[in-house]
C-alpha cells in the first residue's frame, strides 16, 4: 500500500488489514508509515512500515523484496502515492509538471513492475491504481489530470497483459475526500475543507462529501477473490458526481 501513512492510503491500509490482509504501510515518511502500522498491529492486524520513494527503482525493489521476504509473497498492491502541484497552465513549471508524472505514473510503473512478478509467480494478484475525477479535467490540475488519466490507460494495459496469469488490475478514481491534501487545496484557494464539504454535498446526488473510508470499501472489493472476474475497469467513487 504506498502512501499509506495518512488520508486514504491510512484508511485502505487499516481496512485491508481488518479484511485479513498482511499489510506494508509504505510511505516517504518512515515514522509515519511505522505509526499506522503500530495502529494496525494494536487493533489486531499484522503490518509492517517501510520508507521509500516510489519514483525511485532501487528503493521500490527493496521494499517489494522486503514484504516478500516478511510475509512470503506479495498478492495485492495498491498505488496510492501521489502529490498535487496546482498551478494554471501558463504558470506551471517544469519541476510542477515532471514532480508529479514521477510519483504518480512512474510510482505506478515502478512499483507494479517490480510486484508483478512475485504475482506471476504466485499465478494470483490483485493491482489496484488510484486515478481521481480529475482525469477528466480540471482547472489548474493539467499536470494531475494528465497523470490520473494516464494511470487509466496504464490500469488497462496491465490488465490486458498479466490477466492470463491470474492477475487483474483495476483503477478507482475518487471524487471530493476529505484529506489532509484536499484541506491544503482548500486553504490555497482561499476556502475550507467545511465549506469545501458542503459544496459538494449541495451538488452530488448522494448529498454528502466523501471520506476516506469509501474510498477503502471500493479497494477492499477489487482487493478481494470475489473480484477475480473484474478487470481493466475504472470505478468512480463519487457519490454521482459525473452524473451531473
Amino acid at each position: 500500500m504506498t502512501g499509506a501513512a495518512q488520508g486514504i492510503g491510512a484508511a485502505v491500509a487499516r481496512r485491508l488489514a481488518a479484511d485479513g490482509a498482511l499489510v506494508a504501510v509504505l510511505d516517504r515518511q518512515q515514522a509515519a508509515a511505522q505509526e499506522v502500522a503500530a495502529e494496525i498491529v494494536a487493533a489486531g492486524g499484522r503490518a509492517i512500515g517501510l520508507a521509500a520513494d516510489v519514483s525511485e527503482r532501487d528503493q521500490v525493489q527493496a521494499a517489494v523484496d522486503t514484504v516478500a521476504e516478511t510475509f512470503g509473497g506479495l498478492h495485492i498492491l495498491v498505488n496510492n502515492a501521489g502529490v498535487t502541484r496546482d498551478a494554471m497552465l501558463f504558470k506551471m513549471t517544469d519541476d510542477d509538471w515532471s514532480t508529479v508524472m514521477s510519483v504518480h505514473l512512474r510510482g505506478a510503473f515502478l512499483c507494479t513492475q517490480a510486484a508483478q512478478r512475485h504475482m506471476v509467480a504466485a499465478r494470483y494478484g490483485r493491482v489496484v491504481s488510484m486515478s481521481s475525477m480529475s482525469a477528466l479535467g480540471n482547472r489548474g490540475q493539467a499536470n494531475y489530470a494528465a497523470a490520473k488519466a494516464g494511470l487509466q490507460g496504464f490500469t488497462k494495459t496491465v490488465a490486458i497483459e498479466l490477466g492470463p496469469f491470474g492477475v487483474t488490475s483495476n483503477a478507482i478514481a475518487p471524487g471530493f475526500i476529505e484529506t489532509a491534501m484536499t484541506a491544503a487545496t482548500a486553504a490555497r484557494i482561499g476556502s475550507s475543507i467545511e465549506a469545501m464539504r458542503d459544496s459538494v454535498a449541495a451538488f452530488v446526488p448522494v448529498r454528502r462529501g466523501g471520506v476516506p473510508e469509501d474510498i477503502a470499501a471500493a479497494v477492499a472489493f477489487f482487493a478481494s477473490e470475489d473480484a477475480g472476474y473484474i478487470t481493466g475497469q475504472v470505478l468512480y467513487v463519487d457519490g454521482g458526481h459525473t452524473l451531473v
